[in-house]
């Protein structure tokens, strides 16, 4: 068996290579490890500099950044003690809206049902917390708000103006606790410079919606009513018609009974005879003249026509029954009252400040890692 040749064995057979070709040799784009902790030894003071200059640029921002704190309130849908109030005043008028049947029987009307709708109310609540036009009208009441936009450079600029209530229209927020259910809780939320601001910005903002959900919904209620009012004057209209034509007509066949009666000689009552005829005599000369007498002196129309009488006990209780603005009520219940956070939100310093640090420190190696692969690059 063979023994392997040494290097300078293999130099005597193959005189012309040379002795570096039987070793292997470093790439030229390959940094030894001593290569590379010598450099940055000698880097050390760009590292330095470069971690320095970061940092402090980012203790800079930490401290002038302006600070934000937020204070929340978790709410969910209203029991019926939260809007028993209100839902007393939709109650009353519920008779109107019933239809009475001749029979006696009462057909209950849900047209009401909507208004009185618990889950209806805090939808209402929600779309008014999120409407811009009441976010732009509360802040317009802010003194936290007054006195930043005082601080804009120019105060009639319309677009800083609108960039400024768009920002703030951010820090009001209500959000559903699960997004997969918009009917479940909401968490809302207020952000400003200060814990208390935040704190105040969002009890007198709810305070603000609960005063426009109120409006709201009696409004509502009143348009119903008043809808409702117009719709039974419109019957009452018609019916009146109805009952005066048909007492006209009434009248005039009686008059032409009472001629044919006479006519004939009858005056007293007849059984069986003419009860069914265009103008019946059946009743005698006498009879129908006190009938003509008696529907010339009608003037309640209600007995040709009784659903009269009904739209005028509705119409008679729409103006008897008003409805109270000032009633208060709350269309949700909290499950976690406002509370004021005991952080800050922003800016987080000691996160910025590491940042900072780590950032300068990566700038800094970069830096020298660079120069040493330009170094071994021209050598």
């Amino acid at each position: 068996m063979s023994q392997p040749q040494s290097p300078s064995h293999q130099a005597q057979l193959h005189p012309q290579m040379p002795p570096q070709y039987y070793y292997p040799q470093p790439q030229d784009d390959e940094i030894d490890l001593r290569e590379l902790f010598t450099a940055l030894w000698k880097g050390k003071w760009i590292i330095i500099a470069c971690t320095f200059i970061c940092t402090a640029l980012a203790v800079v921002y930490a401290l002038m950044a302006k600070e934000q704190w937020s204070s929340t309130a978790k709410i969910a849908q209203p029991q019926v003690s939260d809007y028993s109030e209100y839902q007393n005043q939709v109650v009353q008028f519920q008779p109107i809206f019933d239809v009475y049947q001749e029979d006696g029987t009462v057909l209950v009307s849900k047209a009401l049902d909507d208004l009185k709708n618990s889950k209806n109310l805090y939808y209402l609540f929600i779309d008014e917390f999120n409407s811009s036009s009441n976010k732009k009208a509360f802040l317009g009441t802010s003194a936290t708000f007054k006195r930043v936009k005082a601080q804009l450079d120019n105060p009639e600029d319309e677009d800083a103006l609108r960039r400024l209530y768009n920002d703030w229209y951010k820090l009001l927020s209500i959000k559903p606790e699960d997004a997969k259910r918009i009917d479940g809780a909401y968490v809302i939320t207020a952000s400003a410079e200060t814990s208390q601001e935040s704190f105040d910005i969002l009890t007198n903002y709810i305070a603000f919606v609960d005063a426009q959900v109120n409006r709201k919904a009696l409004n509502n209620l009143s348009s119903t009513i008043a809808s409702k009012g117009n719709e039974l004057k419109q019957q009452s209209i018609m019916l009146t018609k109805q009952a005066a034509q048909r007492l006209l007509v009434e009248k005039e066949r009686s008059k032409y009974a009472l001629n044919i009666a006479q006519a004939a000689g009858v005056t007293k009552p007849l059984q069986n005879f003419g009860d069914k005829e265009i103008f019946p005599i059946n009743l005698g000369a006498d009879a129908i003249k006190a009938k003509v007498a008696a529907l010339s002196k009608l003037k309640n129309l209600s007995v040709i026509e009784p659903r009269l009488e009904q739209l005028s006990s509705k119409l008679g209780q729409i103006e008897q029954l008003p409805i109270d603005k000032n009633v208060k009520f709350s269309a949700y219940r909290y499950l976690d009252q406002p509370e004021r956070m005991v952080s800050k939100d922003k800016p987080k310093r000691i996160l910025i400040i590491i940042l900072g640090l780590f950032l300068g420190s990566m700038i800094g190696l970069i830096i020298v890692f660079s120069r040493l692969v330009i170094i071994g690059k021209n050598i």
